[in-house]
């Protein structure tokens, strides 16, 4: 029996071939990529370069005190045997910048909220209240430093010692509220409101342009279903915009804990780690280091000085690396 299979012949299919498509850059668009690979680059070298110097420089106060940098609180960098550290210093640090979180961010958020969803565009048919609001915030985060630290030394401090004085006497019972003296000026408390009042500008704007992005379709599709503004805010603006506020409160946060100027002519420096804030006595890594440039020892003055400022630098590179992850862990969630 004839295999009939065998006997067909066999078919060959014209496959073709894929066809490779080149496209040439145009001179424009290879002068913008380099120009953006450029700048790009050239931001990483420099915050390398800036990290290099400090260490390189700080290598003698490193050499000196050892590991008890991190932990000792003190900073004595005369005579024969010099002891520093800067334990105390960044723990006012963050203690300034969480007191600064904790008063900015829910103005913040609700002024947020309230250009971008409840003020009107207009108000009285002729004046743009909306785009008011909008510059006028813009125009508090361009105020310099010393603005605000003038502002609060002569005006806020002596209102907000009063406060400071009732929290100690009606919440005493909370650690963080009782007092050993009874000099409320100047501490940790009046410097992260300065410090908070700063930030606001900036989180309030960037949170803004975010819940301004939020789509039309999904506001409008909320409110057509029976929610009220209440619950479309909560349910469509916030998911939609929280990685973006975060972002801008990492980046206030940045702000907070880099503040200089504002926060020396506020505190007077104090060496000890203390947990009440109420008191007339604070410390942070940028006011020790514009207070104490210039003396404190001929050998380890400056060394111990851009010691202190690499761990705030490391402090703050690493808080804006959490920062990014957090926001792309939030943009990975919304796709």
């Amino acid at each position: 029996m004839t295999n009939l299979a065998s006997s067909v012949p066999p078919i060959v299919a014209d496959i073709p071939k894929p066809i490779t498509i080149r496209t040439e850059r145009s001179r424009s668009d290879r002068t913008y990529r380099g120009l953006a690979w450029g700048a790009g680059s050239g931001t990483l070298i420099l915050l390398f370069a800036i990290g290099l110097f400090l260490l390189v420089y700080a290598l003698p106060a490193f050499r000196s005190q050892g590991w008890s940098f991190f932990t000792r609180t003190g900073f004595n960098t005369e005579g024969a045997h010099p002891a520093f550290g800067v334990a105390s210093a960044l723990y006012g640090t963050i203690v300034i910048a969480v007191i600064a979180l904790f008063i900015a961010l829910p103005v913040s958020l609700g002024s947020a909220l309230f250009i971008s969803e409840v003020a009107p565009r207009t108000l009285f048919r002729f004046i743009p209240f909306k785009q008011m609001l909008t510059a006028l915030v813009d125009l508090m985060a361009a105020v310099p430093s010393v603005i605000y630290g003038l502002w609060g030394f002569f005006i806020l401090q002596p209102r907000e010692a009063g406060i400071a004085r009732w929290l100690s006497a009606h919440f005493g019972w909370i650690p963080i509220f009782s007092v050993q003296s009874p000099i409320f000026t100047s501490s940790a408390f009046i410097a992260g409101t300065i410090v908070g009042i700063m930030i606001m500008p900036i989180i309030t704007s960037l949170s803004r342009e975010v819940f301004s992005l939020t789509p039309v379709s999904d506001k409008e599709g909320a409110l057509a279903l029976g929610a009220s503004r209440a619950t479309m805010v909560r349910r469509v603006v916030l998911p939609f915009g929280k990685g973006g506020l975060v972002g801008a409160t990492m980046l206030g946060l940045g702000r907070a804990l880099g503040e200089t100027v504002a926060v020396s002519i506020i505190i007077s420096l104090s060496f000890a780690i203390s947990p009440h804030i109420l008191e007339g006595r604070a410390n942070s890594i940028a006011a020790l280091i514009a207070l104490r440039f210039g003396y404190g020892g001929k050998a380890l003055g400056i060394p111990a000085l851009l010691a202190i400022g690499l761990v705030l630098f490391m402090f703050t590179l690493m808080v804006n690396v959490i920062a990014s992850w957090i926001v792309e862990s939030q943009r990975r969630r919304s796709r």
